[in-house]
């Protein structure tokens, strides 16, 4: 009768954490449609900054000073902002690979953003090499998104 007591409670005590764990730091059960809402959200979030950092990003400058600086000024709010728009348009219930991918792009894009804020050039090979970084996030993020 003690041994059947005691497995009972070691059985409780098992479903126990294994609840705890779900709602205290396990991963939530969202549901597929709140998945789904979630991917289509921030693919969609994604869409809309990588068109907006190719137009910003690849402007021609107009030949006067004052047009050189606007465009690039424009190009690093776009990454800026484009990275910042992007991890406020992720959602808990976003898949977390894709969440990753898309954090990962979202600071590259920033990483990027700030660098050029701070005078660095494209062929500068650390700025080269977070072109190169954000790239391959973006691709990642694209293969999630289809």
């Amino acid at each position: 009768m003690k041994a059947t007591a005691l497995v009972v409670a070691v059985l409780a005590l098992g479903v126990a954490v294994v609840a705890l764990m779900r709602t205290f730091g396990g991963e939530p059960g969202y549901t597929d449609a709140q998945r789904a809402d979630a991917k289509n959200s921030v693919c969609a979030a994604f869409e809309t900054v990588r068109s907006g950092v190719a137009t910003n990003t690849n402007a021609t400058p107009p030949g006067d000073i004052a047009g050189a600086l606007a465009v690039a000024a424009n190009a690093r709010i776009a990454l800026l902002d484009g990275g910042q728009y992007l991890l406020a348009k992720l959602d808990p219930a976003t898949p977390p690979d894709l969440a990753d991918d898309v954090r990962t792009f979202a600071n590259e894009l920033m990483d990027i953003g700030a660098a050029a804020t701070a005078g660095v050039p494209n062929d500068d090979p650390g700025q080269a090499g977070r072109l190169r970084a954000a790239e391959a996030a973006s691709a990642a993020v694209k293969g999630h998104c289809g």
